[in-house]
């Protein structure tokens, strides 16, 4: 039975469920509850949505730490050696969200800490945001619900850029170059299942 690692908070649960339920005999081990769980022993990983990335985690200057909403430097630590463990063994990858901005920091790039009209109420669960796509991406949202106020600036090294924000250029979709399956996304496809074929491409990789 493929094994998942993950930390999921209480509130992302229900939305999350509806994808693994379709992925027969998966175990999800979710580090929030299950904190002895080695992310090593697992098939796969899903980093998710969650508060802004620890001050100290942050491969760059923080000159207004006021910037940073209700870090979680437990979280973080587990998320960013889990990362290592995955990306070591070749295993799959979903990053969303904040787990967007977690693989990349991890790898080596930078975030903007602040940046405008991407967290309006309507963004939550609304699939409002246009984008634009690479001619390589394989999975391509039209319409995203993007909330945020926090994005990549500066791409880790070996990022292929799949999809920006098609008003301002924030990316919004990395897949890892030269990797059997990593990708990441600004968005949140657990809230909506019009994004199914994402979770069934990746729950199809944990099963292989």
């Amino acid at each position: 039975m493929p094994k998942l690692a993950t930390w999921i908070r209480e509130c992302d649960e229900a939305h999350f469920a509806r994808f693994f339920e379709k992925c027969a005999g998966l175990q999800v081990f979710n580090a929030r509850q299950h904190v002895d769980f080695d992310p090593a022993q697992a098939d796969g990983l899903l980093l998710s949505g969650g508060p802004d990335i620890s001050r100290e985690f942050l491969k760059q200057d923080v000159r207004d730490p006021s910037l940073i909403e209700e870090p979680e430097p437990a979280r973080d630590a587990w998320e960013f050696a889990a990362v290592r463990a995955a990306l070591d063994a070749g295993k799959p990858l979903l990053a969303i969200c904040k787990g967007h901005q977690v693989l990349n920091v991890a790898l080596g790039g930078t975030l903007y800490l602040d940046i405008r009209g991407h967290n309006a109420p309507e963004l939550k669960m609304q699939n409002v945001q246009p984008l634009r796509h690479a001619a390589s991406a394989k999975h391509r949202f039209e319409l995203v619900n993007s909330s945020h106020h926090q994005a990549i600036d500066r791409p880790a090294d070996g990022f292929e850029i799949e999809a920006w924000c098609a008003t301002d250029d924030i990316i919004e979709q990395v897949r890892l170059r030269n990797y059997p399956w990593c990708i990441g996304v600004q968005f949140h496809p657990e809230r909506d299942m019009s994004y199914a074929t994402l979770f069934e491409d990746f729950l199809e990789q944990l099963r292989k």
